[in-house]
């Protein structure tokens, strides 16, 4: 049976998922750029985020969100973590009642220290929430390379369905009930790819790389199990899975911006040329304030956070990680 989806978000990622599903549903996306969306309908490309790239022709796009989400049986929300909320609440009057909502967003609310899926139960309450998260660089995707993804919602039957609507040929979606660590693990490892990213761009090796990624997993499954997740979630695809492939490609958001600042560049300078967001640069914030909450040692993030808020050089940031005292690997820290 076919479903009717509404994406909000015509990024490179929300642009991907309606490609996606557009296959084997009925797809809107929509899209605030009044070209982005001509050119969706017009020529089945979006230049700006997806250069290159041909989408599925039965996809449509729209500057509408009430035409987007009015007859949607699901919502799927690509909006930057940031303006989340904000879009979530102008298409509120709009959606039928007991649609589910699926974030895309991988980051945290600055104010509330929210995530996404906890906005959606806020602003629609009784509306199952999810998040489609993973291992997931939109043009690798798009171009048929083949990824896996995890669908995580606490009802295993709306999963379940949401599962096969997702899935399409070498793109595999598997199921996970684990909400906030699978919304964790996606939030938390984009602060470890700006760290990486810093080391590659410093040329700091392979084996720095390694190091940083492994000790990055201890760290964000800390603050991860400690917040509610499931410890086994972060060995997953929603944890190590696409922290691995956040931190090692240049593909990713946030590697660039590491990757520039360790080359010496402001991080201001980075952010101008950038089309879209790095979430891990606002994210990197709220983390900071919840290893604080929750107790928990973050001596990665604590250097990351310096150096985009408090004028450390990328050196300082390696130099103060050097200062920790090595303990054993059964130990935090």
């Amino acid at each position: 049976m076919k479903l009717n989806f509404g994406i909000l978000g015509g990024g490179s990622w929300g642009t991907t998922v309606a490609s996606l599903t557009a296959k084997n549903n009925n797809t809107i996306l929509w899209a605030r750029n009044e070209e982005t969306v001509n050119e969706v309908n017009d020529k089945h490309t979006n230049s700006k985020y997806l250069p290159g790239a041909q989408l599925n022709e039965n996809l449509k796009a729209s500057n509408s969100i009430e035409e987007t989400v009015k007859n949607a049986d699901v919502i799927v929300v690509g909006i930057p973590s940031q303006h989340f909320r904000d879009v979530i609440k102008i298409a509120k009057p709009h959606i039928r009642p007991w649609v589910p909502i699926v974030s895309l967003a991988k980051g945290l609310e600055l104010d509330t220290k929210m995530r996404m899926t906890e906005i959606i139960e806020e602003e629609l309450p009784g509306h199952p929430a999810g998040v489609l998260t993973g291992p997931n660089l939109a043009k690798e995707i798009h171009s048929g390379q083949a990824a896996a993804a995890v669908i995580a919602m606490v009802d295993d039957t709306i999963a379940k369905e949401l599962q096969h609507s997702f899935s399409s040929g070498l793109f595999r979606v598997y199921t996970n009930d684990d909400v906030v660590g699978c919304e964790l693990g996606g939030a938390l490892k984009n602060i470890m790819a700006i760290a990486t990213g810093m080391g590659d761009g410093a040329n700091a090796g392979d084996n720095t790389r390694a190091a940083l990624i492994t000790r990055g997993l201890s760290e964000l499954t800390r603050l991860g199990t400690a917040m509610g997740g499931k410890s086994r979630t972060f060995s997953g695809l929603a944890g190590m899975g696409d922290l691995v492939a956040t931190c090692s490609s240049s593909k990713s958001r946030n590697h660039h911006v590491g990757f520039q600042l360790g080359r010496g560049k402001s991080l201001e300078a980075i952010i101008e040329e950038m089309n879209e967001v790095a979430e891990g640069v606002k994210t990197a914030k709220v983390v900071m304030e919840l290893a604080k909450d929750y107790n928990v040692d973050m001596p990665i993030s604590h250097e990351v956070y310096k150096v985009l808020y408090e004028g450390n050089s990328v050196h300082d940031a390696f130099r103060g990680l050097l200062k920790i005292e090595s303990g054993s690997e059964k130990e935090p820290g």
